[in-house]
């Protein structure tokens, strides 16, 4: 086929699709090929600067920051249309070398990094040297300054990362001027040369806010020193901070006094994940209708979604509906395990071990609150019956009534409102268990009557370094397996689920509350899920369980084997026992399999064939013993020793199959068979249930990562669903 056979539309516009039968590679009106170039300098800079100037604010928090870093002990910020036509601060810090200032708008030029490898030790606010360069870019930029042994002050003038003279046909050398020590800069037209991007802001006033919010945020974590901002042409200043303020002066400054006469101080560490918190939150005598989160991480102010999460989650017991807290929380990790330049504007940072310095941090603010929350005391009234009230009585209730009522419409009109009860879920994990409205069994105890002597094992601290080895490719690869089997769906009911109840014990069923639904849940494959991925995050890191006296490992074994046998009913006479238990012990006790097994999980047997101790998963939770003789097998049998994925993979199943609890036979009504039982199986059976309820669906709620086999293989059930329950009542 020919050119000349195919119409060609020359005024079909450019862009739209066209039949692969209507082209021809030798058409003429094919579009040309465009060649790649660089991007001109200016473009490039103010591209960078686009994304690390976002807004008024950004460029506010990024000088702040220096002049913080500078040693300044006191800092006046003037702001006009919203730091739109004037952004200006003034610190007293160490001030700039006459000599810096011509590279002192250059992009990554900077005072704090010499080396790519000091940003794992970087404690400093700034320092990519970009916030300058990136605001001379799309503002006039002056700076003013003044160090501590110079005569006078010295102020430039920037543009586009260069020095500029002040008026035209002037040198642009620093002029001479008078000044105090430290530094000034002014931002002059933010945005000047971008119009698209300054005609996104519509309201100068919403800029101001951030502005304030900002250096609020700035005000209460940095307690030596002295804040000031106010708007441009006004005497009065909206924050004023003076320099020896305490943080809860700060906070009623800045908050209010509702808020900083509820704050309970809070302090916690931990050495194994490598980080120290400390700060102030409100207790449940105060909330609000949005969470406040004022989080610093290595004093730079930060936001993160994890954190405001299981904060919003800790507080979920002690708030009312739709009540949120005021937490002023200061994180200080080992600058080697975070990453600090992960975001242009450094508003988001990460860290190792992120999971487990959550849970650490709200566990600790849960004990707090809950120390606080045990001390209130409320006002409440007696309702007495109608018919013995007296006069006096019912006119002093109805007034009561009145007065708590007034200015509701409802309540004014006469009317009450409406409840929509299809729609009332279960908020307190405190309220009646499903277990309580089932028939009372003789010699039961309830998990919440029981209170398991957790004190009857000795936790020792040990002085051992955390293991920060680098994370295998085969961890990671595990660990990815995991997050691309995760059912987001059932993640997030696990993540704000209320506990129910246990169901059945022998099939290991509870019952859990998540939203209007009820679901019947296989605890044993959660703790089965829950275990495995805790040994993906925490493998060469786990506590020691140490057995006094040390087991013989062959004894265990033989156990092991004989029950193995028995169960598949394959004749094996003694011989074959002691061959099998022979090679498993040998390999076992060899120096390759030992120190991996006690470098990587805790698992310490001699030389001898002594089994010392076993790990320690989670606290408050003792792992069934009478599974340990074929865990101790499987170690040798169904764990692959060769392959690295493997072996972390099939080990790790190994263990979190040891550590799920048992079946155990629940409490019977026939006061004969229950009194039968074996008194330790009565205390293990009362162990499980109050663990079940107190430690792993807290963890579960925490950190578990549901996975889709869970849905397959039944593990999760929806029993109920209060909006279909009340359709068929109301049928009925």
């Amino acid at each position: 086929m020919s050119a000349m056979d195919v119409d060609v539309d020359v005024d079909e516009p450019r862009g739209a699709k066209r039949k692969a039968d209507s082209l021809d590679i030798d058409d003429a009106a094919a579009p040309t090929r465009r060649r790649i170039r660089p991007l001109d300098q200016d473009v490039v800079n103010k591209i960078a600067a686009g994304e690390i100037i976002v807004a008024p604010v950004h460029a506010l928090k990024e000088l702040m920051e220096n002049a913080v870093d500078a040693g300044s002990t006191s800092l006046e910020v003037l702001v006009k249309d919203g730091g739109l036509k004037l952004l200006q601060i003034t610190d007293n810090g160490c001030g700039i070398d006459k000599e810096d200032l011509p590279i002192l708008c250059e992009r990554f030029t900077t005072s704090k990094l010499q080396k790519f490898e000091d940003l794992q030790s970087i404690v400093t606010y700034g320092f990519r040297g970009e916030a300058l360069a990136s605001i001379s870019h799309i503002a006039h930029l002056t700076v003013t300054t003044k160090t501590r042994d110079s005569d006078c002050a010295w102020r430039a003038f920037y543009k586009g990362g260069k020095l500029v003279p002040a008026k035209p046909g002037q040198s642009p050398d620093p002029k001479p001027v008078a000044g105090r020590p430290g530094t000034q800069v002014t931002v002059e037209d933010l945005f000047y040369n971008i119009p698209n991007r300054r005609r996104a802001f519509r309201s100068a006033s919403d800029e101001y806010n951030k502005i304030i919010d900002m250096v609020g945020r700035y005000a209460v974590h940095c307690s030596n020193v002295g804040f000031l901002c106010k708007k441009h042409g006004e005497s009065s200043a909206s924050i004023s901070i003076q320099t020896n303020a305490s943080t809860i002066d700060r906070i009623r400054q800045i908050y209010g006094a509702s808020v900083a006469n509820e704050l309970t101080e809070f302090s916690t560490s931990d050495n194994r994940w490598g980080f120290t918190a400390k700060g102030l939150a409100t207790n449940a005598n105060y909330s609000t209708k949005k969470t406040t989160l004022l989080l610093f991480i290595n004093h730079r102010c930060v936001e993160s979604s994890n954190i405001r999460k299981a904060i919003e989650q800790t507080y979920a017991s002690f708030l009312p509906k739709n009540g949120h807290p005021f937490v002023y929380l200061s994180l200080e990790i080992d600058p080697q395990r975070v990453d600090v330049n992960v975001h242009p504007t450094k508003r988001e940072v990460n860290f190792l071990n992120e999971d487990e310095t959550i849970q650490a941090v709200c566990e600790h603010l849960r004990t707090k609150l809950a120390a606080v929350d045990a001390s209130r005391t409320f006002l409440t009234q007696t309702l007495l019956p109608a018919g013995t009230r007296s006069g006096s009585d019912t006119q002093q209730h109805s007034s009561a009534t009145l007065s708590k009522t007034k200015g509701n419409s409802a309540a004014s009109t006469g009317r009450t409102p409406a409840r929509n009860d299809s729609k009332l879920i279960r908020t307190d994990t405190n309220l009646r268990k499903i277990t309580s409205m089932l028939a009372p069994v003789a010699g039961a105890t309830s998990a919440s009557a029981f209170q398991p002597n957790v004190e009857m094992v000795e936790y020792e601290a040990v002085e051992r370094e955390i293991n920060k080895e680098r994370t295998y490719t085969s961890i990671r690869e595990l660990r990815t397996a995991v997050k691309n089997d995760t059912h987001v769906e059932l993640t997030g009911i696990f993540a704000k689920h209320t506990f129910v109840g246990v169901v059945d014990e022998t099939r290991r069923l509870a019952a859990i509350q998540g939203g209007l639904n009820l679901y019947v849940v296989d605890y044993g494959r959660l703790c089965f899920e829950y275990f495995y991925q805790l040994g993906l995050t925490d493998y060469s890191n786990f506590g020691h369980i140490r057995l006094q006296p040390p087991l013989d490992l062959q004894k265990l074994l033989t156990v092991a084997a004989e029950a193995e046998a028995e169960a598949s009913r394959t004749p094996l006479d003694d011989s074959d026992i002691s061959e099998i238990v022979d090679l498993v012990a040998n390999h076992l006790i060899d120096e390759r399999q030992r120190q991996m097994l006690l470098g990587y999980f805790s698992i310490e047997i001699s030389a001898s064939g002594e089994l010392s101790s076993i790990p320690i998963l989670v606290k408050g939770y003792t792992p069934p013993l009478s599974k340990l003789p074929a865990f101790l097998l499987a170690l040798g049998t169904k764990v692959d020793w060769e392959d690295e994925k493997s072996f972390f993979h099939t080990l790790l199943t190994e263990l979190a199959t040891f550590y799920v609890p048992e079946r155990l036979p629940s409490a019977s009504a026939d006061e004969e068979d229950e009194e039968a039982l074996d008194a330790g199986i009565k205390a293990r059976r009362n162990h499980i249930r109050w663990a079940v309820e107190h430690v792993f669906f807290p963890a579960f709620k925490s950190r578990l990562v549901a996975t889709k086999s869970l849905m397959d293989r039944g593990g999760v059930l929806e029993v109920a669903n209060t909006k279909g329950l009340y359709k068929v009542f109301e049928r009925c």
